[in-house]
């Protein structure tokens, strides 16, 4: 039964507190504190919020989710920048070859490379450097103020001050100026109040320029301070306005559909959203309006010239050194400038000016004139002044190689020559009229040597047609064959080869004529087989 208790009493010990955390979780409890009295979360799930039980935790805590264990070299503080230590007198050993000291070697040496170095010329140690070793903690690594001087922020505030001091000073020498010409000046009451209306004017231009503002602060005057949500919780941003509530919005100025785009993102609308209304009427004029005027097209020519002079080698690049680039830009036009007046100075000296002269002849005007001229019927002039021929941009009556007359003068089977002394080859040199004579005699001699060749072309002879084989021998050509005998003749040539061929029908007693005849004799040469005919595969 004790047994029975026990457990009955924890299961209801179990009861009681799942009650209690789900009443906390509703907030009809209060929340339990933790041992350095903080209230913990009833939403924590127990897994998170009990502690390990090697900690001997009391009482419910989050001690053991955060850094309770404390690193005694974790540190937020910072080192003594550009400290020195010690400076010696003579090189050591073990000390950096350039500088002397003994905190680095010489390929960390951050001095100046000298041409000998201090372990040879023992002369300029550099101190020593101070080091320092520790750890920063984690607020001390993402702390972008730590090693920060507050007292070097005094520089920037006295150079302001002074700047404000001179600038009141001047604006007083300015003023007191003013006041001895007006003194100087005086002559009469109308001259004195004229001259008071401009002072008036000047002094309040001197206030005007007094009451100025700082820069920074004009340029505010459309800033609005805005809540941007992050996913970090949320952080200050700045956004600035691109135009006041009375102006009328972009998108306003045509509702029609199909008209301009308008980007809502980037509050841009590159076409005109009006272009039928008045130009002179029309405050905006869509986007594109401005990439064309002012110093639009200066910065685009900039970033062009940039662009072509990185393609051909040059090391310029527009956004990381665009000082360099502006230079070199101007550089160029100024260079591009002096070729383009060079090259006009070099044609002018060459071809000379011809809008300097005051009045172009008449022969270059295209040969035309408002002169009247009366012709006859056979073209004579009858009234009025020649026509002058208009001159060639070639030049005209110039005779080279001893010729009298140009190139071209003569023509004579499509092809042109000199007519002085009949030539077809260009820049030749001229032989006048013997040259002449000894064409005309090479064009005869080629006629009769033509008109002797054609006289000696005799027709073939036409020969009687022979049935003669004439293969490989010399036959006499008074030779005249029986056809009868040579039939018979080439059909014992056939009778004779077959039985060489078919020796089986040989008989044993053969008799043979030794008498050949010419008929025998061309039956065997036409039936002869040659060896390097070849059709000799096709006779048979």
């Amino acid at each position: 039964m004790a047994t029975a208790s026990v457990s009955f009493k924890s299961r209801e010990d179990h009861r009681k507190q799942l009650e209690l955390e789900e009443a906390r979780k509703a907030g009809l409890a209060p929340a339990e504190l933790d041992e350095d009295g903080k209230e913990i979360n009833p939403h924590i799930p127990q897994y998170m919020s009990s502690a390990p039980w090697y900690l001997n935790a009391e009482r419910p805590s989050l001690k053991h989710q955060r850094k309770w264990k404390s690193d005694p070299n974790y540190t937020k503080a910072w080192y003594d920048r550009g400290a020195k230590i010690f400076q010696a007198d003579k090189f050591r050993k073990g000390a950096c070859e350039n500088c002397g000291a003994m905190t680095h070697d010489k390929k960390s040496c951050m001095d100046r490379p000298r041409k000998l170095g201090a372990k040879w010329t023992n002369m300029h140690i550099a101190p020593d450097e101070k080091v320092e070793t520790f750890e920063l903690d984690y607020d001390g690594k993402r702390d972008r103020w730590n090693g920060y001087d507050p007292s070097t922020y005094g520089l920037v505030i006295e150079r302001y001050e002074a700047r404000d001091e001179a600038r009141r000073k001047y604006l007083k020498e300015q003023q007191l100026k003013k006041l001895e010409e007006k003194n100087s000046n005086q002559k009469s009451q109308d001259q004195v109040s004229d001259e008071e209306e401009e002072e008036d004017v000047d002094d309040d231009d001197l206030r005007v320029d007094e009451a100025k503002v700082d820069e920074s602060k004009q340029m505010d005057f459309a800033k609005v301070e805005k809540r941007v949500r992050t996913t970090g919780g949320g952080s200050t941003g700045t956004v600035r306005n691109l135009r006041i509530r009375e102006d009328t919005a972009k998108y306003l100025l045509n509702l029609d559909v199909n008209s301009s785009h308008y980007d809502p993102k980037t509050r841009s609308m590159r076409e005109d959203p009006v272009p039928d209304s008045d130009p002179n009427e029309k405050f905006y004029g869509g986007d594109n309006q401005y990439r064309v005027s002012g110093q639009a097209l200066d910065f685009k020519q900039l970033n062009i010239h940039a662009w072509e002079a990185f393609e051909k080698g040059q090391d310029i690049h527009m956004q990381a050194a665009p000082s360099q680039a502006e230079l070199l830009f101007k550089n160029y036009k100024v260079i591009k400038e002096k070729v383009k007046s060079k090259m006009k100075d070099t044609i002018m000296e060459k071809y000379g000016n011809a809008a300097s002269e005051e009045e172009i002849p008449r022969e270059l005007l295209l040969g035309q004139t408002e002169r009247e001229i009366e012709y006859d019927r056979a073209g004579r002039i009858i009234k009025g002044q020649e026509t002058a021929l208009p001159k060639s941009k070639y030049e005209e009556d110039v005779f080279i190689n001893n010729h009298t007359t140009v190139w071209g003068s003569w023509w004579k089977d499509h092809q042109w020559g000199y007519k002085c002394c009949k030539q077809m080859i260009r820049n030749s040199y001229c032989t006048g009229s013997a040259g002449i004579e000894a064409a005309e005699a090479a064009a005869d001699l080629m006629k009769v040597n033509m008109a002797r060749k054609e006289a000696s072309e005799e027709e073939p002879e036409q020969n009687e047609e022979k049935n003669l084989a004439t293969w490989g021998t010399d036959v006499p050509e008074d030779l005249v064959l029986d056809q009868k005998r040579l039939a018979e003749a080439l059909k014992k040539e056939d009778e004779k080869k077959k039985e060489e061929r078919d020796e089986r029908k040989r008989k044993y007693n053969v008799k043979w004529n030794d008498e050949v005849t010419a008929e025998d004799m061309e039956a065997y040469r036409m039936k002869k087989v040659h060896h390097d005919d070849p059709m000799k595969d096709f006779l048979h």
